[in-house]
């Protein structure tokens, strides 16, 4: 039997009375909007990736965290001193740039920070420095798929670096793929993910929209259908959508009539054409191909392909980190992202061995915004 941190039985039915960010003036920057620093959790799970995948996912990492050092500072979760070492040797970088990583000795199960860590807020103040907190999630292990993942709910407990911050706690089950905000209040999400009975049963879409105002200071909710194929999270939308800028929205598209993410991405597509934003705006829509079908992740697992993606690229301070998959659409979506971020440097990624643990590279990050 799998158990989480909360019931939903006990989950408070008026979000309205919680004491909450949104009462306060905060609000979730865009990932754009300068960086403190990134969160990354050093993989482990030989489950996730068993034998010499996860020497290559390890790999990964490295270039990931060499990528970001010179612009940004790096929270690295750890589960020991050892771990640290083996680290700092991979990343056989100069003393300058280590600096700017930062140890965190925690246990951890997996690497998906992504979901269960903390969501940052800010509050501005006219003529003072913004106050920076948290909120604070459920995590089920993607609606109890997986019993061991679901122990990670409680990492972010066990952070002592955050303990100096504010912390709201939601109360509900959300991950943090399941979300796309534009920092000018307006959401991405699926009714796949967050409407799904195994995460809050008996919450209506207008009660979940109020938690979401509450605690991320969102104003308007942009519901699309399903996820990819493949996505055990049900249909997380940082593999579909993702906001570029206030007014931009880059979302993937199926060129392949015969391949189901076609129709699913298409749906997708027609729903963004027709949104607009707070203001009643219509979006600049930019499509990106998919990498096509590739194999399949861990053994319990509910699928028979990987989720791989373009969209689950990493917008961070200066450049953008996009996982590639070693296919011949990889230098198409290079170019498609680079037009999207003219003064950041695109950098792909391979992400091959770590789609098959079913995530990719926004997965396995999670932004701090600078106050």
């Amino acid at each position: 039997m799998l158990i989480t941190r909360s019931h939903p039985a006990s989950f408070p039915k008026n979000p309205a009375k919680i004491h909450s960010p949104f009462q306060l003036g905060y609000h979730m920057p865009a990932e754009w909007e300068p960086h403190e620093s990134t969160w990354l959790v050093w993989p482990q799970n030989q489950t996730t990736w068993p034998g010499r995948l996860l020497k290559e996912v390890e790999r990964t990492y490295v270039e990931m965290i060499r990528t970001l050092l010179p612009y940004e500072k790096v929270n690295l979760l750890v589960g020991n001193e050892l771990e640290r070492k083996r680290v700092i040797k991979a990343l056989g970088v100069k003393k300058a740039k280590i600096n700017r990583l930062f140890f965190h000795e925690v246990r951890t199960v997996d690497t998906w920070i992504r979901d269960y860590g903390p969501l940052f807020v800010i509050i501005r103040k006219a003529g003072r420095v913004n106050e920076k907190a948290f909120t604070k999630w459920v995590f089920n292990a993607w609606g109890g798929k997986y019993a061991d993942l679901a122990q990670d709910d409680g990492t972010v407990d066990q952070i002592t670096a955050l303990k100096k911050m504010r912390r709201f706690n939601a109360g509900i089950v959300m991950e943090g793929g399941s979300i796309e905000l534009n920092g000018r209040g307006t959401c991405l999400t699926t009714e796949q993910c967050l409407l799904n009975p195994n995460r809050n049963p008996g919450y209506s879409r207008a009660g979940l929209e109020d938690f979401l105002k509450q605690f991320l200071g969102v104003l308007k909710v942009i519901w699309l259908k399903e996820g990819i194929e493949g996505d055990d999270t049900d249909g997380h939308v940082d593999d579909i959508a993702r906001f570029v800028s206030p007014t931009t929205i880059v979302t993937a598209i199926e060129g392949d009539a015969s391949d189901r993410n076609c129709r699913i991405l298409k749906e997708n597509l027609h729903i963004l054409k027709s949104a607009s934003d707070v203001n009643g705006r219509k979006f600049r829509i930019v499509e990106l191909s998919m990498p096509g079908k590739l194999g399949v992740g861990r053994r319990d697992a509910d699928a028979d392909r990987l989720p791989a993606s373009y969209a689950n690229f990493y917008i961070a301070n200066h450049t953008v980190l996009i996982p590639v998959y070693s296919h011949p659409n990889d230098k198409k979506a290079l170019r498609t992202v680079q037009k999207l971020f003219p003064q950041r440097k695109v950098v792909g990624i391979e992400c091959t061995a770590l789609v098959y643990g079913l995530g990719s590279i926004h997965c396995v990050t999670q932004q701090e915004p600078k106050s």
